[in-house]
């Protein structure tokens, strides 16, 4: 008989010691989160292996007339596949109508919220970065719909896809309670 050895656990990450959570893509993102029609077309698109981080992102910067390249940093996307990701599916294991595992489930529904908050705080960091590839637009909900494209985890996209990215694009233009509209 074989005895299987443990996986070695990851090394922890290399994060900064100081990361505001609390920035303005942050308070985008809650913002939308208000949206029943963003909350809805950012979940089809997540369960389809879409990240509602990069499609945030992607709002965010084209509420500023800002292109989103869909190139992120390294930080960002190891904390998405290490972290939030993990966390997510831990969550997504446990059933979801079940009394006996339902104060788990909302612990780790806490914990994944938390990963989010962290996720969107790092690329905050990084976009706030000088970057050459980004480039004006004028028309939000055009900028926005680009910047959806380049989000995509691939580059052919159902038809239905796509329409579901023009009502988001839509949604996402829509400037936030009491912010100047930027485009």
């Amino acid at each position: 008989m074989t005895r299987l050895e443990p996986e070695p656990l990851p090394e922890p990450m290399n994060l900064p010691d100081a990361l505001p959570t609390d920035n303005p893509l942050w308070r985008y993102a809650l913002t939308c989160w208000q949206n029943p029609h963003v909350v809805e077309a950012c979940l089809e698109l997540q369960a389809k292996g879409w990240s509602v981080t990069r499609i945030l992102c992607a709002g965010w910067l084209g509420l500023s007339g800002q292109r989103f390249t869909g190139v992120e940093d390294a930080k960002v996307t190891e904390w998405r596949s290490r972290v939030t990701g993990s966390i997510r599916s831990a969550r997504k294991s446990i059933p979801q109508h079940s009394e006996q595992y339902m104060g788990l489930r909302d612990a780790l529904a806490d914990a994944e919220l938390k990963a989010e908050q962290t996720e969107l705080a790092l690329a905050w960091q990084a976009l706030n970065q000088p970057n050459p590839e980004t480039g004006a637009m004028d028309n939000c909900t055009e900028a926005i719909q680009q910047n959806l494209l380049a989000a995509a985890p691939g580059r052919s996209l159902a038809r239905e896809t796509r329409s579901t990215l023009a009502h988001l694009a839509g949604q996402l233009a829509i400037s936030p309670v009491g912010a100047q509209a930027p485009c």
